[in-house]
């Protein structure tokens, strides 16, 4: 099981399975399915490929891939026992393979995979370059990596944004989900999560090339890619 922040991360992502995805809509105001299908494309693994959708939550990347990849094995990793629970009940579930993982650990031998997609994982670990090089152990050469991931805002727009992200965050959770504390503490991960800039820097700091990224809805979410080198 998790420890230190893990385990507080944990218990929120336990109690907040039953309502993640209705949040993620209202949140986005419905763009985050559109963000998991971008998510599924640019992974673009081979035909009859091994694809690792890391921090699965309710499998909305994973069984996104499963659709446009039959051919590939998909398997969902979460170390959330009550997220997994609810992925497997959605139509097409049983074509992923679902897993319960740690990030920081990984039980898979080096170069195992194909493609690794990752939705909202990096800004709940403690040791990002240590997850992230976890990934690079397990992504075989030619691989690529894709990660959805909040932003903090910056630019003129900083202020507003910063402001709604603090006042809307919670009270949706209050409104919508009976629950304000867990996603303040959402709100605060995500205003205090790095930048594009520092994770593109990690990246290649571990020997990932290809490096990009798209910034979404007011700057407040990212879609960033990088590969492997053969």
């Amino acid at each position: 099981m998790p420890r230190g922040k893990g385990s507080e991360v944990h218990g929120i992502f336990e109690k907040i399975a039953g309502y993640y995805d209705r949040m993620n809509f209202v949140m986005t105001l419905g763009r985050h399915e559109k963000w998991c299908r971008e998510v599924a494309e640019r992974v673009a693994p081979p035909a009859s490929g091994q694809l690792l959708d890391l921090a699965t939550g309710t499998g909305a990347i994973a069984l996104k891939a499963a659709g446009m990849y039959p051919a590939a094995t998909v398997t969902g990793a979460d170390f959330s026992e009550e997220m997994l629970r609810r992925a497997k009940t959605k139509p097409g579930a049983e074509s992923v393979r679902w897993l319960q993982a740690d990030a920081t650990r990984l039980p898979f031998e080096d170069e195992s995979f194909d493609g690794i997609t990752e939705g909202y994982l990096l800004r709940n670990v403690e040791d990002l370059d240590g997850v992230l090089r976890e990934q690079y152990r397990v992504l075989k050469p030619g691989g690529r990596i894709v990660i959805l991931e909040t932003c903090p805002p910056s630019g003129l727009v900083k202020p507003v944004v910063t402001l709604g992200v603090r006042v809307l965050v919670p009270l949706l959770g209050q409104v919508v989900a009976r629950d304000r504390s867990s996603y303040t503490y959402l709100e605060s991960s995500t205003l205090a999560f790095q930048s594009p800039q520092h994770v593109a820097g990690i990246l290649k700091g571990l020997g990932f090339q290809d490096i990009g990224w798209r910034k979404k809805f007011f700057g407040t979410n990212v879609i960033l890619w990088a590969t492997k080198p053969r």
